[in-house]
């Protein structure tokens, strides 16, 4: 019922929403795209035979040529960074309160150190966020946040590429005056008014993010859906459409599943392995699960920093689905299990 509303109401989004079946890699899909039996998905390295549309499955070379073509297309670089591999952001929070690192960086000179250990490792960029989203997460005054995350947007803006974690307009406009270059905003734009106005007037690229409402306090009392992925990728499809009425080009908009945001442990996995339903859309995408509550209750595993193991299983399961950026906790480690993901993904090439 609920996705026959969706769908009335237009959240679909009708022929936006078609979804790869029947994933090929390597060779296979090499010589399937050749001999004109699959399409390429999103201009990497896997295919896709078939696509589940309105319901039903059809061949993926029978698709409307548009779609077909946005299907297929690599979507362009995001933010200036480099497009031909995985990119690794570093998650830096400046907070008391976060679910995994919360008190160890919200010192200045601390999350400053911290970060450039980060890109030390291997990380293309830093994401710095000074309110915690976690579940049921008290919020902070805007003022509150920009205290936290302006000193070390200042001191590492001419060093690396920076993203803010902010649903807040003044950190936005301040930070993005400051040196930052990325706006991560977990209610994709809709918890403040002012948000989409500022990320349109200097023009900065954005990631924005499925959660069911725009409060992280409330948001696992929503977790209810009769398609997870459809749903996600059909609100995906509506922020999209509103922000490019705003002035803000799809070119700039990277997309974020939400994993964990609103979420069971079934959404996030049903979430994770039908990823390629967001290639339709045209945009990047960002998988962000390190360390995340489902990873410690699937694996038995209490402790937050003890689920490295865990995150890097998913993220290379997202990678295999068409992610193109990973979030992440442990970027040492990260690099080297994507390095050799890397390196596999190649040797099955001819």
């Amino acid at each position: 019922m609920r996705l026959a509303l969706m769908r009335a109401l237009g959240f679909l989004r009708g022929m936006d929403i078609a979804e790869p079946w029947g994933l090929l890699a390597g060779e296979e899909a090499l010589a399937a795209v050749a001999a004109g039996r699959a399409v390429p998905l999103a201009g990497g390295a896997l295919a896709f035979s078939l696509v589940r549309l309105a319901g039903a499955v059809i061949p993926a070379t029978d698709l409307p040529p548009a779609l077909r073509e946005r299907m297929s297309a690599a979507p362009p670089p995001f933010a200036g960074l480099p497009g031909d591999r995985p990119l690794i952001m570093g998650i830096l929070n400046v907070t008391p309160d976060s679910f995994s690192d919360g008190g160890l960086h919200d010192a200045p000179q601390s999350a400053i150190a911290a970060a450039r250990a980060m890109l030390a490792e291997g990380a293309d960029l830093i994401d710095i966020g000074g309110e915690s989203t976690r579940p049921g997460a008290a919020p902070v005054t805007p003022e509150q946040e920009l205290a936290r995350v302006l000193p070390v947007v200042r001191a590492l803006a001419g060093e690396a590429v920076l993203s803010i974690d902010t649903r807040h307009a003044l950190v936005m406009a301040e930070c993005l005056a400051a040196g930052a270059h990325i706006i991560n905003d977990v209610s994709a734009l809709r918890h403040d008014p002012q948000a989409v106005g500022v990320v349109a007037r200097a023009q900065a690229p954005v990631i924005i993010m499925h959660m069911p409402g725009d409060d992280p306090r409330t948001m696992q009392s929503l977790a209810h859906y009769e398609d997870v992925a459809l749903e996600v990728a059909g609100f995906l499809a509506g922020r999209i459409a509103a922000l490019e009425a705003a002035g803000i080009p799809r070119a700039r908009i990277m997309l974020d599943p939400g994993i964990g945001f609103g979420k069971t442990a079934a959404h996030n996995l049903e979430l994770t392995r039908r990823l390629p339903v967001l290639a339709g859309l045209g945009c990047r995408v960002l998988y962000a699960a390190s360390r995340k509550t489902f990873i410690g209750r699937i694996a038995g595993v209490e402790t937050p920093a003890d689920r490295m193991p865990g995150s890097l299983a998913v993220a290379l399961a997202a990678l295999e689905r068409g992610a193109t950026m990973l979030r992440v906790h442990d970027v040492a480690e990260t690099r080297q299990a994507v390095a050799l993901w890397q390196a596999m993904t190649e040797a099955r090439k001819p």
